[in-house]
């Protein structure tokens, strides 16, 4: 399996929160948070096709070809397979899933997919409001 990097989706949403929050107004903390929610969802839309590894908040970590993704970070996985299948043996047949977003802990990324140049650049517009 080649090397992959693990992409916490709380990563951009802390570091923008904390900017959000030393703004006085309301209103720029909601903006805030739907600009995050479209940075990770523009970023996951280039990735469809390629194989990731989605760690659930329960534990479970789960691989398989990202098939789509929508707005509100749910993930659809083709030909998955559970990484500790001794511990869940109940997930043995299951081949394609729907992931809710809302569960999701992290995301592992294949290494060659990840340009750390670019997620850095729209981190620092969005933090930014530009």
């Amino acid at each position: 399996m080649s090397p992959s990097r693990v992409v916490p989706l709380t990563f951009a949403r802390g570091a923008i929160e904390k900017i959000a929050k030393s703004r006085s107004r309301r209103a720029d903390v909601k903006s805030t948070r739907v600009l995050d929610v479209a940075l990770f969802y523009s970023y996951f839309k280039t990735l469809v096709g390629k194989p990731v590894t989605v760690e659930l908040k329960n534990d479970l970590a789960i691989a398989g070809t990202l098939v789509s993704v929508d707005q509100y970070l749910n993930i659809k996985l083709e030909n998955t397979r559970v990484t500790d299948e001794a511990r869940y043996p109940h997930m043995r047949s299951v081949r394609n899933c729907f992931i809710r977003g809302s569960v999701v802990r992290y995301v592992q990324l294949p290494e060659a997919a990840v340009d750390v140049d670019i997620l850095h650049d729209a981190t620092r517009r969005e933090a930014r409001g530009a």
